[in-house]
């Protein structure tokens, strides 16, 4: 067995201290009590450059806008919830790979340590891009010094990015199994499945603490679009992973009647863990490169008729 190695919890996405992006934080501010549209439509442009259509969408990046505005499918409150999607996921494929939950709350005092195994991983259930590696007492001891709870329970993707179904949440903080291959923080597989049939997964790796990412399509061939505003494009090709059948038969599985959901996957080696699932991969914010990808992933996506 590989020498566990201690990694820290990476963030990808805009450096949030630069001086254009925290312009954009005080324009988002000055328009936040606009309608959900509207709000929508003016941060889209800020940060993309151009003003979406979103009664008629057609990439991608409209299509996620269009669910914000349009779909109220009562069922994604569920999905989007790291914790009570664990229920979901056991029901459509089975409990083995669901990610042990140890601790589930909103308040940092209520745990008792000496029932968590370490490691564990802690965060959020409504947030993406949260948390905290726990390898030692010793990091657990740092944790309740430097208490992130409040923080994490007061953030609002429902309002900060109009993401209507984190506002049926129930905000906790959840402490799970830290899973583990080679000794260092398994891979992300990250599935887009549009109507039950998997599209692409892009990747996500870390060498060295340094996120990477490719985008591979479903017969495992190399695409050339990725977002610059995300992790840097992995300088290698990676090869096709022993358990792919199986990624492609679970992440379909997950979005058998949905037409659109993003399923994210950490191969073990041994077994496939479901991470979370994404509704609103990025906000509907995120960057294509080349840009002709947006439309390209968006016309397969197949948007269920409006009620």
């Amino acid at each position: 067995m590989a020498e566990e190695q201690k990694e820290s919890f990476i963030r990808a996405g805009y450096d949030q201290s630069s001086f254009r992006y925290l312009m954009k934080r005080i324009f988002w501010r000055l328009i936040a009590p606009l309608p959900d549209k509207l709000y929508i439509q003016l941060k889209f442009w800020s940060i993309k450059g151009e003003w979406p259509d979103v009664d008629r969408p057609k990439t991608f990046s409209e299509k996620v806008q269009y669910r914000k505005i349009h779909d109220r499918n009562p069922l994604y409150g569920k999905l989007v919830d790291k914790l009570a999607v664990k229920e979901f996921v056991a029901e459509k494929v089975g409990a083995q790979h669901v990610i042990p939950t140890y601790w589930a709350g909103t308040r940092l005092s209520d745990v008792d340590w000496s029932t968590i195994p370490l490691p564990v991983v802690i965060k959020p259930n409504h947030a993406s891009g949260l948390g905290e590696f726990l390898y030692t007492p010793e990091d657990v001891e740092a944790l309740k010094r430097n208490d992130p709870c409040a923080e994490w329970l007061s953030i609002d993707h429902a309002r900060y990015n109009r993401e209507w179904a984190y506002s049926q949440v129930d905000r906790k903080v959840v402490i799970e199994k830290m899973l583990s291959k080679d000794g260092g923080i398994p891979w992300d597989y990250r599935c887009f499945v549009f109507n039950g049939r998997l599209s692409h997964i892009i990747i996500d790796t870390r060498t060295d603490d340094q996120g990477y990412s490719a985008t591979y399509s479903r017969d495992w061939e190399r695409l050339p679009f990725y977002d610059p505003d995300y992790y840097p494009p992995y300088p290698q090709e990676i090869p096709r992973p022993e358990q792919f059948d199986l990624m492609v038969s679970l992440s379909e599985a997950l979005g058998r009647d949905i037409d659109f959901v993003r399923v994210d996957l950490f191969d073990t080696g041994d077994n496939l863990y479901v991470g979370e699932l994404t509704l609103y991969p990025g906000g509907g914010f995120e960057a294509f490169e080349p840009a002709e990808y947006d439309r390209l992933i968006g016309d397969k996506w197949v948007l269920p008729a409006r009620r």
